[in-house]
């Protein structure tokens, strides 16, 4: 008795139960975090170049240690690539550009998520005749070279009378939009539970009460992710928007580029950093302040169906 009492698990001989404890500098740990930080420094340098160039005038930068922290904090640059800089014969900064970007995202986005949600929606739940050959040309239109593409929408365009328009390009950033945004919409929807489509229909609900009322309230996720890819692919393009556009309706990228490339004066590395700041604000803030939708969104949309 008395040597089974010491042995169970409640004795007084009893072992340590539960997970042996791992050793914080174990050798996976080092190579893991190691790797991590590496990583991180190789993303957050150019970053911390910029930031710092920015703000320093410009016989601090002739000094050359693009590394040091400014000696003398200067805004100057950010309001001179803001509303001074010259973008080819406008010398307003980026600010008309910024406008441009927001008048070209904004409906691109609300348009595009709108169909690809209400495409995705069809292809997983309501099964037409002809829908899997419809959903292989959307995945084929995905992989399509848009350098492939160029000529033939400009001569679409010209026909249709927008070329050179901010209507024009809404229309292109839609239409490539559309494919990788329907595949995440019909892989998300595909992966909800299928009897709550069965229970609505057998409750009389229809196409767009299923959609509005079921479907829409239990996907702010998926709507998240295509919101950001979105926002990113539109707001940083540059090749449609230096081909389907006029001066005066540049995005916020090309007049950047306008303003870095420019061989007229000084060249105003502090004013360039500035500019390059302030174009990407907000995909970043966008990406930052959604980030964790965004992973949710993105794993329950690409592993299902």
């Amino acid at each position: 008795m008395a040597a089974a009492y010491e042995t169970a698990p409640g004795g007084p001989m009893a072992g340590p139960r539960g997970r042996k404890p791992r050793r914080t500098l174990s050798r996976r740990n080092i190579i893991v975090y190691g790797t991590l930080i590496v990583v991180a420094l190789y993303y957050l340098l150019p970053l911390y170049v910029m930031i710092v160039t920015s703000l320093k005038g410009m016989p601090e930068i002739r000094v050359g240690n693009i590394f040091a922290p400014p000696l003398e904090i200067t805004f100057e640059p950010w309001v001179k690539a803001w509303a001074e800089a010259c973008t080819g014969l406008n010398c307003d900064g980026l600010s008309r550009g910024f406008w441009n970007s927001v008048r070209i995202t904004v409906p691109s986005v609300i348009i595009s998520i709108a169909i690809a949600s209400v495409n995705g929606y069809a292809l997983a739940n309501w099964r037409f005749k002809g829908a899997d050959l419809f959903f292989t040309i959307l995945i084929v239109g995905a992989f399509i070279p848009y350098q492939v593409m160029i000529y033939p929408i400009v001569i679409v365009l010209r026909e249709m009378g927008v070329y050179g328009t901010l209507t024009g390009l809404i229309i292109v950033h839609t239409i490539f939009g559309m494919p990788i945004l329907t595949l995440l919409f019909r892989n998300y929807f595909a992966g909800l539970p299928e009897e709550l489509f069965k229970a609505a229909r057998v409750d009389g609900a229809g196409f767009w009460t299923i959609y509005f009322k079921i479907m829409l309230p239990m996907s702010l996720p998926i709507f998240v992710v295509a919101m950001i890819l979105q926002v990113t692919g539109i707001w940083n393009d540059f090749l449609f928007g230096v081909v389907f556009t006029r001066p005066e309706y540049y995005p916020m990228t090309v007049q950047l580029n306008n303003i870095v490339n420019s061989v007229q004066g000084v060249k105003e590395y502090n004013v360039n950093m500035a500019a390059t700041i302030l174009t990407g604000l907000v995909p970043l803030t966008v990406y930052f302040v959604s980030g964790r939708l965004f992973v949710r969104g993105i794993a329950a949309g690409a592993v299902k169906g």
